[in-house]
């Protein structure tokens, strides 16, 4: 039939037109903005551990300092590439994957060989307990991907297991307190065995399905109540005049409030997380 001939035509030449070429396939095309942020997060994790092998043991804890701060820096870079992506409307699939790759050497290699250089290695076995740390923020990397990927599974809401970026922040903010506490002393004292059960806990939670908010819809042009503005200004304060003492503590209680978040109300739960939409409107997966 002519007509039926002609149909089959015009669906040929849509196809060959609708076809993209090896050439396409092979072209990359990032946003640049968001993957350099990405890129910084990478770098810093990079530089951490060049200044963790200048560490020597029995000498002060200098590099140690300046490593924790470059991981520190990684997880700003981390907190705000996602961000910028999402409000420009720029997340991409490469994106996910180089921020991935990203955070396993600023939140997996570089905490768990800065805790070994500092306490593992005294222990025969101490390889073991950074060994597991890192396995385990691999894993929940690559499940963090997978789950990403899966239509309709999560709204963005909720990370599931303990993400490895607030599990390093949580490592070497408390290894800065510690520091802080010795004072001048070169050696962590009795105090140094508090990080290897640290790590030990947040290997078991990185991989667990407790689920901890992702804060990252928060909107601040939002009315909020009286009480929340003052503890935002209290903490901006306690942050200015007590680093080490609040920084520690706020990631501290990020990873309690997960473990008692099913029984806290969902009212508060609202409040907490700025979560306008309302605890219904979170994916289960």
């Amino acid at each position: 039939m002519p007509e039926e001939n002609d149909i089959q035509l015009r669906a040929e030449g849509r196809a060959k037109n609708t076809a993209v070429s090896p050439q396409d396939e092979e072209r990359v095309r990032i946003y640049f903005l968001p993957n350099l942020l990405t890129a910084g997060n990478l770098a810093c994790g990079f530089f951490a551990l060049t200044w963790i092998f200048k560490y020597q043991t029995g000498e002060d804890f200098e590099p140690i300092k300046t490593a924790i701060r470059l991981i520190l820096a990684a997880f700003a870079f981390d907190l705000f590439d996602g961000r910028l992506a999402r409000l420009a409307h720029k997340e991409s699939r490469f994106g996910r994957e180089f921020d991935s790759l990203a955070d396993i050497v600023s939140f997996g290699v570089a905490p768990a060989f800065l805790i070994y250089r500092i306490v593992l290695q005294e222990f025969e076995s101490g390889w073991v307990v950074a060994a597991i740390y890192l396995v385990c923020g691999g894993i929940r990397l690559a499940r963090f991907n997978v789950q990403s990927m899966r239509p309709g599974n999560t709204d963005g809401r909720e990370f599931i297991g303990f993400p490895i970026p607030s599990a390093a922040a949580l490592v070497v903010s408390v290894t800065m307190l510690i520091m802080w506490m010795v004072g001048h002393d070169r050696s962590l004292g009795n105090w140094r065995f508090v990080l290897p059960v640290l790590m030990l806990l947040l290997s078991g939670l990185m991989v667990s399905n407790v689920r901890y908010p992702t804060f990252k819809y928060i909107d601040w042009t939002l009315y909020r109540s009286v009480a929340t503005f003052a503890v935002v200004v209290i903490v901006g304060l306690l942050l200015a005049m007590y680093l080490q003492i609040t920084l520690a503590g706020l990631f501290v209680a990020y990873l309690l409030y997960g473990l008692m978040r099913p029984w806290v109300s969902k009212r508060w739960r609202r409040e907490i997380e700025s979560d306008e939409e309302g605890e219904d409107d979170s994916a289960e997966g």
